[in-house]
């Protein structure tokens, strides 16, 4: 599915809809936007009235300021919300974006029905840092296409990559069409607040899964099982020989996950209850 018709909110952030039902939010990750979602869309919005949007400094979405930090970002879908007259959302974050519905759980927390944090990071080890550190400065230094090429091997299997060269080269253009702004101040954001709301994560009181891939090297399963053990409701799904961009990589497995969770643990508001 190609994302057409896009919208813009009142304060610059470009996004879709499609589907009806209890609404569900899909956060991108760092250097993405909202048409990484394309296969979950299509099979989603069967259930569930699905929204994407472009994350501050990503797409067709304003910049962020220069001190932003995480709670900017869940601002920006309370703000949607509110253009939306949507009241209470499932929310599944991918990457950044699980970093992002963290913060608006936290920040948020009656607008939050359930959540799904999807190959994120969390509590990185002396290692990790100093590699996401290397990546900040270059960033900062080279802009968006500073380490893409070494991203793409990461994110994706080489199998992947030599049997879908169109996804990989696809998901390179957006990355290197970001702004050179918005791009280093979100990856710095994403770079260093791996354990942002520690404190408060046990206040999150909503069903919430937490899944990664078995060989994601960057959002690994310790991470994941750290992370769940900071949440009283969190449960921990590990997805088999899959990196880091498991829903386009294994589409199917990421919606059945999803579509699993939601099923027994959304609460399911009626439309009305929903939208304001």
């Amino acid at each position: 599915m190609e994302l057409t018709n896009s919208r813009k909110s009142p304060d610059g952030t470009r996004y879709w809809r499609q589907g009806s039902g209890s609404p569900v939010v899909l956060i991108h990750g760092v250097g993405l936007d909202a048409t990484m979602w394309q296969s979950q869309i299509d099979v989603l919005a069967e259930q569930y009235e699905i929204i994407v949007y472009d994350m501050l400094g990503h797409g067709d979405s304003a910049l962020p300021n220069e001190n932003d930090g995480l709670d900017a970002y869940a601002d920006q879908l309370a703000l949607l919300l509110d253009h939306l007259g949507i009241k209470r959302v499932a929310v599944v974050g991918f990457s950044m974006g699980g970093l992002v519905a963290r913060a608006f759980a936290l920040s948020h927390p009656d607008r939050i029905a359930a959540m799904v944090v999807l190959s994120s990071v969390y509590d990185r080890d002396e290692s990790q840092r100093a590699g996401v550190r290397q990546r900040i400065v270059q960033t900062h230094n080279q802009g968006p296409a500073a380490n893409v090429d070494e991203a793409l091997q990461r994110w994706f299997s080489r199998d992947f990559r030599q049997k879908h060269p169109n996804h990989i080269a696809a998901i390179r253009e957006t990355v290197i069409n970001n702004h050179p702004q918005g791009y280093y101040r979100s990856y710095a954001l994403f770079g260093t607040q791996d354990n942002f709301g520690t404190e408060q994560l046990a206040a999150i009181r909503v069903p919430v899964l937490i899944a990664t891939g078995e060989l994601d090297t960057g959002s690994t399963p310790r991470m994941a099982r750290t992370l769940a053990e900071q949440i009283p409701s969190a449960e921990v799904k590990i997805l088999p020989g899959l990196l880091h961009m498991a829903p386009i990589e294994a589409p199917v497995a990421v919606n059945e996950l999803i579509q699993s969770f939601f099923a027994k643990a959304y609460f399911h508001d009626s439309l009305e209850e929903a939208h304001q």
